[in-house]
């Protein structure tokens, strides 16, 4: 079931942040539970990671536009509400490619491409990663040390703990908990020096190695 977002929000209108070089989060809103944002990631295909809340699409195309970069591919992690909202408007301004995971309700209906384990897209390769979405993948590039961490794991200021390092998401928003534990273990096969989140503080320095030292108490 998707998750549910907590109301009331604010719509946020602020100038996109670069956390590392070429690679800007765009917050499109404000919850009880924390921002709601988007990752924008400039190369050869400048591709959009999730698309934020249906109603925070104004403040989303605001603040790509504030980057000066059109996106040509937009890619989405997993398809809850606060992932998938501006699809449609971003599809209907840029024209991108859209790549949904497999196993997704949208897969079929709104994708250009359907994606799954393996696959590689704008230079980051796909990972299942189930518990918190069954359909849930992340996005890894190596070569530029970055890992799109969708719901997988959200940065611990999100529950009142230091940033700089990694959490599961809540019980009350995954699917199966101990499948998102296990999931996790996974990432630990792969380097990546930046890890964003959606919740959260992203993590821009030692990501991998941070999560190794959270997960090494429940992943073999």
């Amino acid at each position: 079931m998707p998750e549910t977002i907590s109301r009331p929000k604010r719509l946020v209108h602020t100038m996109p942040t670069e956390l590392v070089d070429d690679v800007y989060e765009i917050t499109c809103a404000e919850t009880p539970n924390g921002h709601i944002r988007a990752y924008l990631v400039d190369g050869t295909h400048p591709t959009l990671f999730d698309s934020g809340l249906p109603d925070s699409t104004e403040a989303l195309i605001e603040g790509i536009d504030a980057t000066a970069i059109t996106p040509e591919r937009l890619v989405i992690t997993h398809t809850d509400q606060d992932h998938i909202g501006g699809l449609a408007a971003v599809i209907e301004k840029y024209g991108v490619e859209t790549y949904l995971p497999a196993g997704s309700e949208l897969a079929g209906e709104r994708a250009d491409t359907v994606y799954s384990e393996g696959d590689k897209i704008s230079g980051f390769v796909a990972l299942h990663m189930p518990g918190h979405r069954s359909h849930q993948h992340v996005l890894v590039n190596e070569t530029r040390e970055i890992a799109v961490l969708g719901d997988a794991v959200s940065g611990a200021d999100q529950r009142g703990l230091p940033a700089g390092y990694f959490h599961l998401p809540p019980g009350m928003y995954s699917e199966d908990l101990i499948l998102a534990e296990e999931s996790v273990g996974k990432l630990l096969d792969y380097e990546f020096e930046v890890g964003l989140v959606y919740h959260g503080s992203s993590v821009t320095e030692n990501a991998r190695d941070t999560l190794e030292a959270y997960v090494g108490g429940f992943v073999d």
